[in-house]
């Protein structure tokens, strides 16, 4: 796929800050002095009487987010998702979560493919932190033109929203003019053997996947989740009737993100069998990105697996 374009989300997310600013006069981005990498630089250049650096302190850029959005602002607020996630859940859960205020926390180098960052930086677990939040909605695009939808859709939305973007560049699949529907899935291709359900960068490997498995006769269906909650369950249950067989596929532990939310669904509603493609209860390592992300088995190869795995278990 060398010839294909590719962009990092990340870098989507800071174009499309700067493309909303003029419709929203009220908008706020906050950084936690990572502008740099988050590209979060790219609103701050163009608007800079309405950026603002809170530091090393991210526990007090959620609050001052807060603060702002109880005034008035609709507020992006910015960091690596280890730190937006983790080191400042407490302050997400109790106070955007619980007075359920309309901030908008983008988090960015999400999952393995932040590569030789390590194991302290890779944050495999921010999508279930986030998931037990009630009310928390999350987004998680799969190219550059999504996440400029998903930050349009943010924007437009009413309550709190946490975006998981990435670093490292990945094929585009959607074109410019692309919007999507909080709480709607996408599907990409039909098929009637196996269903894959993949978000973020494993939606490029799920297409990849599903011509793979055409070559070899097996009829593979594929959905983009770009909205991981509220999950689209309507359209999961559907897919799970209809091809008996389910693969899901992240960029995420396996336990409590996209995986665990399809499973929770369809065990209530339509059991049927399921494989996970996803970082396997472990810590990542240090690396470049495409070899962490073949070491933890987050390929389209190992889609491909899953998905005979899972057809052979009907």
């Amino acid at each position: 796929m060398a010839d294909v374009k590719k962009q990092a989300t990340r870098e989507a997310y800071g174009e499309a800050l700067a493309e909303i600013g003029a419709k929203y006069e009220n908008l706020i981005v906050l950084d936690a002095d990572l502008s740099g990498a988050t590209k979060t630089s790219v609103f701050k250049k163009q608007y800079p009487e309405r950026f603002f650096n809170c530091g090393i302190a991210e526990q007090n850029l959620v609050g001052v987010a807060t603060g702002l959005t109880a005034a008035g602002k609709l507020v992006f607020c910015s960091s690596f998702a280890m730190f937006a996630a983790g080191r400042a859940y407490e302050i997400v859960r109790n106070a955007v979560g619980y007075p359920h205020f309309n901030v908008k926390i983008a988090a960015t180098h999400a999952g393995l493919s932040v590569g030789e960052d390590g194991a302290t930086h890779q944050c495999n677990e921010d999508i279930a932190l986030m998931r037990t939040i009630p009310g928390m909605t999350i987004l998680s695009p799969a190219d550059g033109n999504e996440a400029k939808a998903c930050v349009r859709a943010a924007a437009e939305f009413y309550g709190p929203v946490y975006l998981r973007f990435g670093r490292a560049a990945c094929p585009m699949i959607f074109d410019d003019n692309y919007e999507i529907e909080i709480g709607k899935g996408v599907q990409l291709k039909d098929g009637k053997d196996v269903t894959i359900i993949a978000t973020g960068i494993m939606v490029s490997m799920a297409l990849e996947a599903a011509e793979q498995l055409k070559a070899e006769g097996i009829d593979a269906r594929v959905i983009n989740i770009h909205t991981i909650k509220p999950l689209d369950k309507e359209l999961v249950v559907k897919a799970a009737k209809e091809t008996g067989a389910v693969v899901t596929a992240e960029e995420h532990s396996v336990i409590g993100g996209l995986g665990g939310a399809v499973c929770e669904t369809l065990a209530a509603e339509c059991p049927v069998p399921v494989q996970m493609v996803g970082v396997e209860d472990k810590f990542g390592t240090s690396g470049p990105a495409n070899e962490v992300l073949a070491k933890y088995g987050l390929t389209t190869e190992n889609i491909v697996a899953k998905a005979k795995l899972a057809i052979s278990k009907k």
